[in-house]
């Protein structure tokens, strides 16, 4: 069966049940029809004398065309210690129509491990994504408007900062010329788009913590920069008041369900590459609320997903996680060490050696850097050996870590039982002493040079003339103390998407340093990072259909 006709073959429980269960009073409620809803902010206000459950993040290895099925093993993991008898919640980002109709697909997991309606979730959800795009744009459109009637603000045409958006893949807005036509029709300049999930408004969403947060938020966002190079806000085109507006609804989380009945806070989903790749503080905080275990996940491999979640969204958010969950596969892990794709299914012990590394410094660096406790979970294949899987184990219990395997695709919350186990005795057993990668009073050349050597394993930066130039404008805007983002490859610790499993003497070339003021943090582009996808030669969007019952068939 595929993932849909998985889905699709599993009979929802209707939302007020599930909420019932989470300990979600009706009041707070907002119903999307049966099995979607949103809950309002003032939950969350009405529950902060209730202690917080304890918080579990998912993180992976380096990512492979291979899979690593991260999404797959946190809802499995969260219906595993559901089966356990544990009170527990899961948070997960939203999937972007940008993938889900190109070549990656949906992001609400996989096999017996999904949330659900997987169909509703993967495509309009509950209006999130359509609300921060059209924020996006009324901001662009006020700035536009702002220099075509008379330009008060003094604003450089050719040194704005914000691009429109739209949330689908689509190459061809990457780069266009806009305004022409005649005065009437605007002042022309070059402009471009990005995907929804790439607009700073959705990290801007994801790290507010209320509405006027939000507001507050927005009206720090610079758009672009004077003729005297000053910086030019939100605030100043006096924008964040209907931006807040049209967002407002779109800041309260959504709760779903997954196969076996577990409550789902399914919210926001910035880039993990230009952004922090996490799910809304929000959602995190209200699982951690509803129940006594909140599992989430971090986007892209934990040199990524993890640093960020860690360095940034913990630190802003004062969150504090209990266990962290590693998740592997023995078939990614032989890509690492050089094996092509098409070689995978055959026991190779000597690619699985060279390969290892990787899942180790993944590991050390949970484990030595932010010292925090950790679990392997190798995410099983069929095709698996157990020579392979003991020499995962046999490498991993060298750095003193436990290694569980885990079956959630085929056997759902069954196939996660084993891992639900270790994961709670490390959160009552197991006392971490979390600490950051670089602390915040430092530069912004030191925070970057922190995460090269201590996360990636790298001998440090080679800084550009233009990133230099940059950080010293950011730096006497004071802007120096905010926590870094790196924007790089996800396909390898080095800024070299080639350099597979765990590389060693490599420098992080810095091209170009800017601030994503509302967010809160400085962006480090280390490379050539896209933030308008484009299609495949044939995209997944030629296999979806729909009868004419409504039956939505080729999502996955």
């Amino acid at each position: 069966m595929t993932d849909i006709e998985i889905a699709q073959s599993v009979k929802p429980r209707h939302i007020l049940e599930i909420a019932r269960e989470a300990g979600v009073d009706e009041k707070y409620i907002e119903l999307h029809g049966k099995y979607k809803a949103k809950l309002d902010l003032s939950l969350l206000r009405d529950s902060a004398n209730k202690p917080d459950g304890k918080l579990i993040l998912v993180t992976a290895i380096t990512p492979t065309p291979a899979g690593e099925g991260k999404t797959t093993t946190t809802i499995g993991l969260a219906d595993g210690m559901k089966r356990i008898g544990k009170s527990v919640a899961v948070a997960l980002r939203e999937p972007s129509l940008g993938p889900v109709f190109g070549i990656k697909g949906g992001a609400a997991g996989g096999g017996w491990a999904q949330v659900i309606p997987m169909e509703d979730i993967n495509l309009h959800f509950t209006g999130d994504f359509h609300a921060i795009g059209a924020a996006n744009n009324l901001l662009a459109a006020m700035l536009d408007n702002h220099i075509y009637q008379g330009n008060s603000l003094n604003i450089d045409p050719r040194r704005i900062t914000w691009k429109r958006c739209v949330d689908m893949n689509d190459r061809q807005l990457r780069f266009v010329t806009d305004g022409l036509g005649g005065r009437v029709n605007g002042v022309p300049r070059e402009d471009g788009y990005d995907i929804t999930v790439a607009s700073e408004i959705m990290a801007v969403l994801c790290l507010a913590s209320s509405i006027s947060d939000l507001k507050a938020r927005l009206a720090r966002i610079i758009v672009g920069y004077t003729y005297d190079e000053k910086p030019v806000t939100a605030g100043d085109l006096k924008a964040e008041g209907a931006m807040t507006a049209l967002l407002k609804d779109a800041l309260k989380p959504n709760l779903v369900q997954t196969l076996e009945g577990t409550p789902a806070f399914v919210h926001g989903g910035p880039f993990a590459n230009i952004a922090h790749g996490c799910n809304s503080v929000i959602a995190t905080k209200t699982a951690m609320k509803m129940a006594d275990y909140a599992v989430t996940e971090a986007g892209f491999g934990a040199d990524l997903g993890a640093e960020k979640f860690l360095d940034i969204k913990c630190r802003m958010a004062g969150l504090t996680p209990s266990a962290v969950v590693v998740v592997a596969t023995v078939r990614a892990l032989k890509m690492h060490g050089g094996l092509p794709k098409t070689a995978l299914a055959e026991e190779n012990l000597e690619a699985l050696e060279r390969g290892i590394p990787n899942l180790l410094r993944h590991v050390s660096n949970i484990k030595n850097v932010y010292k925090l406790p950790s679990v392997v979970a190798v995410n099983r294949f069929p095709t698996d050996t157990d020579a392979e899987i003991s020499a995962i184990i046999n490498k991993c219990r060298e750095l003193g870590v436990n290694v569980v395997l885990s079956t959630v695709w085929a056997d759902g919350g069954r196939g996660g039982e084993e891992l639900a186990r270790e994961v709670v005795r490390l959160c009552e057993e197991e006392k971490g002493d979390f600490t950051f990668s670089y602390e915040l009073d430092s530069t912004i050349e030191e925070k970057i040079e922190a995460i090269t050597k201590k996360i990636y394993g790298g001998d440090g930066i080679n800084l550009l003339p233009a990133a230099k130039k940059q950080i010293a404008a950011l730096t006497a805007l004071g802007f120096d103390k905010l926590p870094v983002c790196v924007a790089k490859t996800q396909y390898s610790f080095s800024d070299d998407p080639t350099k597979l499993g765990a590389p060693e003497n490599f420098t992080v070339t810095i091209k170009n340093v800017k601030v994503s003021a509302g967010a809160g943090f400085i962006v480090v582009l280390t490379g050539d990072i896209m933030t308008m996808p484009g299609l495949p030669k044939v995209p997944a969007a030629e296999k979806i259909d729909v009868d004419e019952n409504g039956k939505i068939t080729g999502l996955f």
